[in-house]
Formats: C-alpha cells, sequence, structure tokens
C-alpha cells in the first residue's frame, strides 16, 4: 500500500509538473517558425521533432500552431537535429545545439519547398516523426520506441503512449480493449488480436496505427452506426516484406514442465504465409479462443441464467468496468497448437486473407469454495431463514479440442461493386470429469452433504459468416449495400451424472440418497440476419439512410435423461421430469431511418427504428405452444466532436432487444449438480436496453499528454434475473425470470504522460462503477447493489540499450448489499504491485525478473492472502545479431503463488481459492530466424 500511495504521488507530481510547462532551470527552449517557401504564409500544424545528433534517437515532438511557430521546452544541454514535416512539402532536417551561453536558440523562418508531383523527383527520407495525428488515426513510428533485440510485438506496445498491455496479453489503447489487431491493414489468425502481438517480432514492424474501425456496411455507405472497434493495425517494414523470419525453441525444467515453439514466416511483398506451432505445460497460450463456442455442463451456469451484476475479482486484478487487470490463472493447462495464415491477391480484382489453427488443450482445476447466499431455508412457509452456507470441493479435468477456419475474400465484380465475404467453420469437442464434494448449513446447522461425479462429453461443429454486397451509383454518396448474417450450430452431448446425497432433519437424522443418471442433449441454432441499407445524399453534408433488417432465430432443444435401472444394468429407466423436446423462434422485422449531417469538426445522427417481433415456443413433450408478440420503437442518436490536437467527444445512444436463449427457455431441470439445480423458463420476454455511452479523448503529440474518459450507462427493462429458492434440505434451485428495476453505470479516467527525456511512461488509471440488479428469492424481491471504485498507476521506461524496466501498483474496493438480508452485505479491498526488469549485462548475458504482490482482505476466513509472484531469469545469446538464446528461467521462486478469486452476484457472495502452477525451473534455447531481402 506505501508502495502504491508513493508511486501515485511521484506521478500525480511529473504529470502536475508537466502540466505548468514552463522552462526549468538548466534547461532550453528551441523555438522556430515554417512558412512557405513560395508564399511566405504560415504553415500549420507540422510535425516538428527533437532527435540526438549523435544516434538520432526521439527526444521530443511538438506541432506548429496557427502562426507557424513552434517551441520544445526543457530540452537539456546537448548537440541535437531537429526534423519538421507537414503534409505536401519537403522534410527539412536542421541541427541545433543547446548550450549554457545559449540556452534558447532560436532557427528562425524555416521556408519548406513544396514537393513535386512527379513520382520521379520525390525523396523519401528514413526520417519521421514519432507520433503523427491524422483525423482519427494515431500513427506511432517504432523506430522512435527501441525495443530489446528478438522481442515481441507486444513489448513495442508497452512503450506507446496510452498503450497498455496486462499480464496476460491483452491490450488496451487510451482506456479500451482493442480487440483487432491487424497486419498490414488485414487479418492475421483472423481477429484473434494475441496471434500477431505474441508472435511477430517488434523489429519488423515500421509502424503502429491506432484507430476505431467501424463495421463493414458502416464504413461503406458512411453512415455512423454507432458501433466502433477500437484496432491497431501493425504496417511492416519495406524492407522486411520478403524474407523469412519467426521464432523456435525447446524448454526443459523441474517436475516435468516442458515447452516448444515453431514460428516460421515467409512473406514476399502482398503475399505472406505463416506457419506456427507450439506445446507446453505452463499456462503459455500464443492465442485465444475468440469467442468460440462454449463447452462442458449442459444447461444454465452455476452463476444462475441472469448474471447481472456479477463482479469477478482475481486476487490482484479487477473486471468492473473497462480497466486493466493483472489475472492470474485459476487452473493448469497444457495445450498444443499448430496454424497457418495465407493472405494474397489473385490478380487485380481479389484478395484473400484465410487462415486455420488447430489446438488441444487439458485444464486442470482443483479448487476450494465459500458461497455465501443471501437468504436460506423458509421459515413459516414465506420469511427467508439465516443464509445459506455452501462449503464445496471441486476437481475437474477437461480436455478440449477445437479446429478453427477463418476467411475474408474482396471481389470487385466491376469499378462501383464489390463482395466481401468472411466465412468462418469451428468444429469443437470436449471431454469432462468432475468430482464435486459439498456441505450446505444455515445457523450452524449442518443442512446436507453431498458427493457428486460428473464424466460428460460433447461436439460443437460450429460455422457462418457475412456476406456483404456493396454497390455505389453515379451520384456520390448514393450506396445500398445488402448484408448477411449467419451462424450454425449443432451441439450434441453424453454424459454420466453420479451421486450420493446425505440429508439432516432438524434433529440431526441422516437420509442418504443415490443417484446414476445417463443425459443425452442435442441443441441445433440457426440464426439468420439480413440487412438492408439506401443511403441518399440531400446535400453535401447531409445524407439519408433507409434501413430493413429481418431476423429469424431458430433455437431447439432436446434432452433425455435415464436411470439407472438395477434389472437389467442399463440406463433404461426414461426420467420425464428431467426430459424434455422443445423447439423456439425468434422472429423480427426492424425498419428505420436515419438522417446524418457531417461537418469539418462534428458529426450528428438521429435515427428512429421500428420492429416488430415474434417469439413462438414450443413443447413438444408437453404438446404446448406460447406466442408472444413485441412492438417497440428503437430510438438512436450520436454526437460525434473532433477538434484540434486530436481532441474527441462521443455521445452515442442506442436501443435493442435481446432474445432469451434456449437454454433459459427450455423447461427442464439440469441436475448436474443435485443440490444446486437449473431450470428454464418458457414465459420469458426479450430484455429491452438503453444505453448511454460518452467518451472523450485527448493526446497532445506536442507534449506527449493523453487523456481519456468514458462513462456508460444502461437501463434494462424486462431485465432476466435469477429466482432462487431453498427447500427446507438446503437444495437451491434457480430460474431465470424477466424483472424491471436493473441499472448500470461505469466511469473511466485515464491520464498518461511520456516523459521523452527521461524515456519514461506515466500512467494513472481511475475506475468506478455502480450495478443495481433485481432477483428473487423465495418468492421474494430481492435487490442487489454492488459498487467499486480503483485507482492504477504505471510507469515504465527502456532507460538505455542495457536497461528497461517497469512498475505499476492498483487498490481496488468494493461493496455489495442486498435488501433482503443486510447481514450478507461485503466489502472488501485488493491491493497489487507488480514490476519488472531487463538489464543487458556483460558477455552477452541478459538479466530478467517480475514480481507480482498481491494483498486481499474483507474475505471469508482463510481467503485473505499476501501473495507474492518472482520470477527470475539468466540468458546467453548467441551468433549474430543475438538470434540465440539460452536461458534458465526459475518460476515462482518463494514457492508463493496462489489464486483467490471472488465473484459477487445479486443472490450471493463466493470466495474461490484455486491451485495453479506453482515452483518450477527451466531451461530453454530459443532461435530467431531473420533472413530478409530474399
Amino acid at each position: 500500500m506505501r508502495l502504491f500511495l508513493l508511486l501515485s504521488l511521484l506521478l500525480g507530481l511529473a504529470v502536475a509538473s508537466r502540466a505548468q510547462a514552463p522552462t526549468r532551470p538548466g534547461q532550453g527552449t528551441v523555438r522556430g517558425t515554417l512558412a512557405d517557401s513560395t508564399t511566405g504564409k504560415a504553415i500549420r500544424e507540422a510535425s516538428v521533432t527533437l532527435t540526438l545528433a549523435k544516434d538520432s534517437s526521439y527526444v521530443m515532438f511538438g506541432i506548429t500552431d496557427g502562426d507557424g511557430q513552434f517551441a520544445l521546452r526543457n530540452v537539456a544541454p546537448g548537440n541535437y537535429r531537429v526534423l519538421v514535416t507537414a503534409l505536401g512539402y519537403r522534410a527539412q532536417l536542421v541541427p541545433v545545439a543547446v548550450t549554457a551561453a545559449n540556452p534558447t536558440p532560436d532557427l528562425g523562418p524555416l521556408r519548406l519547398g513544396v514537393l513535386s508531383q512527379k513520382l520521379g523527383e520525390v525523396v523519401v527520407t528514413q526520417e519521421r516523426a514519432p507520433v503523427t495525428v491524422r483525423g482519427d488515426t494515431i500513427d506511432f513510428n517504432a523506430k522512435a520506441f527501441k525495443t530489446q533485440p528478438n522481442a515481441a510485438v507486444e513489448s513495442l506496445l508497452k512503450k506507446l503512449p496510452g498503450v497498455e498491455v496486462d499480464r496476460d496479453g491483452s491490450i488496451r489503447a487510451q482506456g479500451q480493449a482493442v480487440n483487432r489487431v491487424l497486419v498490414d491493414g488485414k487479418p492475421f489468425f483472423g481477429d484473434d488480436p494475441k496471434m500477431a502481438t505474441k508472435n511477430l517480432p517488434a523489429d519488423i514492424i515500421d509502424k503502429v496505427q491506432l484507430y476505431d474501425q467501424q463495421s463493414d456496411q458502416s464504413a461503406f455507405n458512411g453512415i455512423d452506426d454507432g458501433n466502433r472497434q477500437r484496432t491497431l493495425n501493425l504496417v511492416t517494414k519495406r524492407d522486411k516484406r520478403k524474407g523469412y523470419f519467426g521464432a523456435n525453441g525447446v524448454g526443459v525444467g523441474t517436475d516435468g514442465r516442458y515447452q516448444a515453439r515453431l514460428g516460421l514466416n515467409r512473406f514476399n511483398n502482398g503475399r505472406q504465409i505463416s506457419v506456427l506451432a507450439q506445446a507446453n505445460n505452463l499456462n503459455q497460450q500464443g492465442f485465444s479462443d475468440n469467442g468460440g463456442p462454449s463447452s462442458g455442463d449442459f444447461g444454465p451456469s452455476m452463476g444462475g441464467p441472469g448474471g447481472g451484476g456479477r463482479i469477478q475479482m482475481m486476487s490482484g486484478g479487477r473486471q468492473n468496468g473497462p480497466s486493466s487487470s493483472n489475472n492470474q490463472p485459476s487452473s493448469i493447462t497444457e495445450s498444443g497448437a499448430v496454424g497457418l495464415n495465407y493472405r494474397d491477391a489473385w490478380g487485380k480484382r481479389t484478395e484473400v486473407a484465410t487462415s486455420y489453427l488447430a489446438s488441444r488443450a487439458t485444464v486442470t482445476t482443483d479448487q476450494q469454495l465459500r458461497r455465501e447466499n443471501v437468504a436460506g431455508i423458509p421459515l413459516n412457509g414465506r420469511e427467508t431463514g439465516p443464509s445459506l452456507i455452501t462449503d464445496q470441493s471441486l476437481l475437474t479435468r477437461s480436455t478440449t479440442t477445437s479446429h478453427r477456419f477463418n476467411m475474408r475474400l474482396d471481389y470487385m465484380l466491376d469499378s462501383l461493386t464489390s463482395v466481401r465475404l468472411t466465412p468462418y467453420a469451428w468444429w469443437q469437442t470436449n471431454d469432462q470429469s468432475r468430482q464435486n464434494r459439498q456441505q450446505s448449513s444455515s445457523a450452524g446447522r449442518l443442512l446436507n452433504q453431498g458427493q457428486n461425479r460428473y464424466e460428460g462429453n460433447t461436439s460443437n461443429p460450429n460455422g457462418g459468416g457475412n456476406a456483404l454486397l456493396m454497390r455505389r451509383f453515379a451520384r456520390p454518396g448514393r450506396t445500398f449495400s445488402a448484408n448477411l448474417n449467419s451462424t450454425l450450430s449443432n451441439q450434441d452431448g453424453n454424459a454420466f451424472n453420479r451421486a450420493t446425497n446425505t440429508f439432516f432433519d432438524a434433529r440431526g437424522t441422516p437420509i442418504t440418497q443415490d443417484l446414476n443418471q445417463r443425459i443425452e442433449q442435442f441443441t441445433p441454432v440457426r440464426n439468420n440476419t439480413v440487412s438492408l441499407s439506401y443511403t441518399e445524399p440531400l446535400s453535401l453534408r447531409n445524407k439519408l439512410e433507409a434501413h430493413y433488417s429481418f431476423t429469424d432465430a431458430r433455437n431447439n432443444g432436446s434432452r433425455l435423461t435415464t436411470d439407472f435401472n438395477e434389472t437389467s444394468g442399463q440406463y433404461d429407466l426414461r426420467n420425464p421430469s428431467l426430459s424434455n423436446n422443445f423447439t423456439s423462434l425468434f422472429q423480427a422485422n426492424r425498419a428505420g431511418l436515419t438522417l446524418q449531417k457531417r461537418r469539418l469538426r462534428y458529426t450528428i445522427g438521429v435515427g428512429l427504428d421500428g420492429q416488430q417481433a415474434d417469439l413462438r415456443v414450443r413443447n413438444l413433450t408437453a404438446d404446448t405452444t406460447i406466442l408472444r408478440r413485441f412492438t417497440s420503437l428503437l430510438p438512436n442518436a450520436l454526437f460525434n466532436y473532433t477538434g484540434t490536437r486530436n481532441r474527441s467527444l462521443r455521445l452515442n445512444y442506442r436501443t435493442r432487444l435481446n432474445a432469451p436463449t434456449a437454454t433459459q427457455l427450455q423447461p427442464v431441470r439440469d441436475n448436474s449438480n443435485p443440490l444446486s439445480v437449473q431450470t428454464g423458463n418458457p414465459n420469458l420476454r426479450p430484455e429491452y436496453v438503453q444505453s448511454l455511452v460518452a467518451s472523450y479523448s485527448q493526446f497532445d503529440a506536442g507534449t506527449n499528454r493523453s487523456v481519456f474518459g468514458l462513462l456508460n450507462g444502461s437501463r434494462v427493462d424486462d431485465r432476466i434475473v435469477s429466482a432462487t429458492d431453498f427447500n427446507a434440505r438446503g437444495v437451491q434451485t434457480t430460474r431465470p425470470v424477466n424483472a424491471d428495476g436493473f441499472y448500470s453505470l461505469t466511469g473511466y479516467l485515464s491520464l498518461g504522460q511520456r516523459l521523452a527525456t527521461h524515456k519514461i511512461n506515466l500512467n494513472l488509471t481511475t475506475n468506478a462503477s455502480f450495478v443495481k440488479t433485481p432477483s428473487l428469492v423465495n418468492g421474494l424481491p430481492n435487490t442487489g447493489r454492488t459498487w467499486s471504485l480503483g485507482q492504477g498507476a504505471s510507469a515504465n521506461s527502456a532507460f538505455n540499450e542495457k536497461l528497461e524496466f517497469g512498475i505499476s501498483a492498483n487498490v481496488t474496493y468494493q461493496n455489495a448489499t442486498y435488501s433482503r438480508l443486510s447481514e450478507q452485505n461485503a466489502a472488501f479491498l485488493t491491493q497489487t504491485v507488480t514490476a519488472d526488469v531487463f538489464y543487458q549485462l556483460s558477455a552477452r548475458f541478459v538479466l530478467t525478473s517480475d514480481v507480482w504482490y498481491s494483498n486481499n482482505t474483507g474475505r471469508a476466513a482463510g481467503f485473505n492472502q499476501r501473495i507474492v509472484l518472482w520470477n527470475v531469469g539468466l540468458a546467453r545469446q548467441f551468433f549474430a545479431n543475438k538470434q540465440g538464446e539460452l536461458k534458465l528461467q526459475a518460476y515462482d521462486l518463494l514457492n508463493q503463488n496462489r489464486s483467490v478469486v471472488r465473484n459477487t452476484t445479486e443472490t450471493y457472495v463466493e470466495d474461490v481459492r484455486s491451485r495453479i502452477l506453482q515452483q518450477y525451473f527451466l531451461l530453454s534455447f530459443t532461435y530467431n530466424l531473420r533472413q530478409f531481402g530474399k
């Protein structure tokens, strides 16, 4: 805690001192004025970069004002070069010296010549500004942010102003999550961001582009629909676009630990071929699931079908709101994968980018859980008694095999018409074995004990994608587009559920029940949406869009449960109460108009849609049908303002309907855990969601200061929440119901500062959230309110050629209150500190070290822990350009690594302690292939 407060204080003082912007004692200011060499007019918003004369390393950056003047302050004495660049003008490089005798050199009027239109006379220089702002796109010059040899792209991203990379490889830029990383503007292994940042080397990157990417249909028709995705585009160096490169290595360690990695990339200008493979049991994955089909048990999750207000707290991390996290694993994973990525142009009309990834992962989870529900067994038939406390021991082993295929195909039919196809196919199987022991008590009285063994396997082929037809007309701004989005899947599974449960009456007399069942479930899903859009320019600045969409979502469910027959020795006794066959059909017609006005600095859009939706649920087993029709008005509005020096303000108001899922609708009990039963509800209505998002961002390239603020509020009518009932034996039954009164509000503020003279990136982050969630407990209304407040600070630096370091700290306070049982109210605090260092020793030896500290308070007994995870590595580099590395790594040197999770929902507070990867030593060798120009 003291270290966190000290770091925050130092960071706050540094940012405040930079905000004052006077010249510090002993330092100088470089001034000048830019003008057109022909007309003599001032050149506005030109880029001015100060670099060291000895090695051209970046020092600071500035932009000329309305009079063409610039001033680079707080420059230490020394010899420098000033690079001035402006669009349409020749760049100019001017030497300058800051001395004690002349601390404020004035370069006077610098006249820039206009670039000639003849391509043969254009001279391309290697000097470029470290940060360039072009509209809503920020370009970072990779050369200005040096990385160590053989570093991956994520090491480069950590040095960019306003960009953060979490411990698990997740990326945030100016406070927002980055979910898409492109390579030269094209997908790399689909939309999996980690494939590029963890597997591509930083030294092939020329620049990193940061922008908000619109949907394909919105980007084409020019109507901003408010749906944007924070995107990083990695632009490779021209001399690295032809050749071979990749990282290859193998390692062995104590306790049977191992790792192996193969990487081979063949770039030939527009053609790119990448082959990647890996295998390890160290919880290291160079890829993410990327939203693939779920696997595991049938039926709803253990947390209940609503999930509203849920906050998951990893020890040392946070997941409430748009904040960064320092999450550690809660299990041990052994994984292997092999993938192929291909990109090329087929003739003048066709471009294709496609990938295939096959993976296999075995996850072992060993957990101790303690859950306190907001209410307990009923008293007097109506009121709820003292809270129910459940202690659970869970051991799960799950093996998942998946095959993933992605493609993007762009084809030009003619000069005005094009087609974009983005199909995908995903096939996944899962084999799971779970052993569970638990007991529940209330007011110190033991209610039940149970042992449960569950074995199941599922197969889920999944496919679909988008087909987008785009047509422009002779009149500028007039367009037509048609988009088809499809999702097709078939989840098929079998499971065996065996349990022995003992219940205790008021006198403590035990009653034992045995369970031995087979479960077969088949759940096909067919979702299709057709969207049509026509835009008509009303004037140069105004445009009108008419759009229509039709949605057809078909979700079927067949669940057959059979009991074991002692006489026949087979599972041939059908259990009617746990078996069901049903279908659901959701169809919606939506049409509306959007009027958009676009000016130089701002964009305003307003729209109104009308939607008629039909939800038809047919229970084939009971021969009943439920049909409901919903007619809704769905307004939307947006306001975007872009100011000078990359300041922007965005307001976005949206409404939508969320249809219930097949699992939530299926009227059958899921007793995978006989002491915690889940069931569906065919009477559910769609949720009506209203959301308002306000964001402000500012990046001042002159001072290297970034500010990002976000306020996100939402209200949901007919929210699908949990209705939980407890019987006298302590058995919990949960089903989804509709309820009003859900509200959420999330706020985030990020302040970033790069101290160029010291090569340090500083960041302060503040986040807060409030969630109000209704629910039902034993038929009585309950309102859960959770709020949190977190403060983080971080600093990292590539100090010189030998030293890199980083340090960060975070403290988060959370509070949960419940209207039904105030004794269950909880408050807890989590503090974390992380630090890492890279130091180049003599004789090509390298020392690396990272420390992660976590402290939890306010948890259940046995879950308040202080954890120090310390990793140390010593490496020796070989060959030319340090392409080979032999490394000895000590993981968890103090043997303290543990995982503590707190889950807070509207009906319970739960603490989870997991067995995770602990101390081992690993010896590895890595060779980095680099061969370009061939």
